[in-house]
């Protein structure tokens, strides 16, 4: 396995990820108060067989021995998020030092072990109350409560945790929550799904910012859920309609983290929609101030795409019963549609397994802009099943993370920095749609939707071979 890393430096990050609300649990307990996603769950029909997080994997109450499995593994760096609502349960002011102490303790776990903690800002929990008060990410309020809680994150814990992304997919939160009604607030309008974009991207900023100011040594940046985008053929029609996608779906806000303004062929296509960002005074000085230090991308799969007439398809159903086939076709009329790429494979969840795309990807991105890139995310969710041995032998994950790693080798071969690679996810969680059926974990937790489970860890056979390519690297 030598030659699929021997590209790789040696303080390279060999890592893993997690959020807060997918393992953690505890969702009432020692001060901390209800987010958006605590009270969505409950809505019957948003989630698969109704799971919540209520539990979760326990991680809150086991941290201590899922970082010992994390140590016996020799990782070498850890991705987590925290708990806006444990922090400051009101959104702003008093500050809960029960969950200031819980997230030290975890920071303190790791060092022990000499793992990198990587802190993640927000992974989409954002505290009800703050919903409830104005409508969370829709009011400019929200702009300085964000600030006000990284914070107390940059002053509890900056003197042990050089790695920040201040936010999780932010792509994917605003679309899922604002335009497809799949994620809290659930949603369905272009137009607020843009001006709450524009907000996040102020927010985001400014935090980056503050962490400057108070962190200079510190290295932050936003974590991005990134594919590149293919055309069906070389028919001229599709190429110009996949460097549209490209733009609507990536840059819109990659260049605005990386340059601090929005593309004009993106800002044309949403004014033909009758949609004009609420930009203001100041707006776009605070967005080119903002400068990140490094990307997080979050790469599960490449897409392709053709040229879609006026009349042509418009949102496709997605697929989040594991039900192979089961997705629908998608588009914006006048511009693009998904389609099929026969020249990959696709997983149960229809998502392309593309190995090379993530290669494609860091070249790309290291071209456009030119800045270290850090993969926050990459894995296979798969349905692992525990078999008579009491073992998950699950070589289809380490054949998937095997090619993943071999492409990350080549981009950095033609020049592109990579700082690191965290898988998702080091133990198994809850998918925010798919429950406890979806795995992506190297360690299987006995947990299902119908009941609570052991919560036993057990390790799974990728758990063996991630551990041997880190020992591996170490050797080089």
């Amino acid at each position: 396995m030598k030659n699929i890393v021997s590209n790789l430096s040696q303080d390279f990050l060999w890592g893993s990820a997690s959020a807060a609300y997918q393992v953690e649990g505890a969702w009432n307990e020692d001060g901390k108060s209800p987010s958006v996603w605590d009270n969505y769950v409950r809505i019957p029909g948003t989630t698969f067989k109704g799971t919540t997080g209520d539990i979760a994997v326990d991680h809150y109450h086991r941290y201590k021995e899922d970082v010992a499995l994390m140590a016996e593994m020799g990782l070498k760096a850890y991705r987590f998020s925290i708990a806006w609502t444990r922090i400051l349960p009101e959104g702003r002011g008093k500050v809960n030092q029960a969950g200031v102490q819980f997230y030290s303790d975890l920071i303190d776990e790791l060092l022990k072990y000499g793992i990198e903690p990587l802190i993640t800002l927000y992974h989409w929990d954002l505290p009800q109350c703050l919903m409830d008060e104005y409508g969370g990410w829709e009011s400019r309020k929200i702009i300085d409560d964000f600030n006000e809680y990284a914070s107390v994150l940059f002053e509890n814990y900056g003197d042990r945790v050089k790695y920040w992304v201040s936010l999780n997919e932010q792509n994917i939160f605003v679309s899922l929550g604002y335009q497809l009604a799949l994620h809290p607030p659930g949603v369905s309008n272009d137009e607020r799904m843009y001006q709450v974009n524009h907000i996040v991207n102020l927010a985001n900023a400014k935090v980056i910012n503050t962490f400057h100011d108070m962190l200079p040594q510190g290295k932050i940046g936003p974590s991005f859920a990134y594919g590149p985008t293919y055309s069906k053929d070389s028919d001229p029609i599709n190429v110009l309609a996949a460097e549209k996608a490209e733009d609507l779906q990536s840059h819109f806000w990659l260049d605005v983290y990386l340059y601090g303004r929005y593309p004009k062929l993106a800002l044309a296509e949403l004014a033909k929609q009758d949609i004009h960002l609420d930009i203001r005074h100041g707006d776009m000085e605070l967005l080119k101030s903002a400068k990140p230090d490094f990307l997080g991308i979050n790469y599960y799969q490449s897409g392709t795409v053709a040229y879609n007439p006026l009349d042509g398809v418009g949102r496709g159903e997605m697929n989040t019963t594991g039900k192979k086939g089961s997705s629908g076709e998608s588009g914006i009329p006048g511009l693009y549609k998904r389609i099929t790429n026969p020249f990959v494979e696709r997983t149960n969840w229809d998502w392309e397994i593309d190995p090379t795309g993530l290669s494609i990807a860091l070249t790309r991105l290291t071209s456009r802009y030119d800045i270290p890139i850090l993969i926050t995310e990459n894995g296979l969710g798969e349905y692992d099943k525990l078999t008579e041995d009491g073992k998950v032998h699950d070589q289809y994950r380490i054949d998937y993370l095997e090619t993943h790693v071999a492409a990350i080798n080549q981009a950095v071969e033609n020049g592109a920095t990579v700082l690191g690679y965290c898988t998702w996810s080091f133990t198994d969680l809850l998918s925010w749609l798919n429950g406890y059926q979806k795995r992506y974990g190297f360690v299987y937790v006995d947990k299902h939707e119908v009941d609570e489970g052991s919560l036993a860890r057990i390790k799974k056979d990728s758990y063996f071979w991630y551990q041997d390519i880190i020992k591996e690297h170490s050797e080089l």
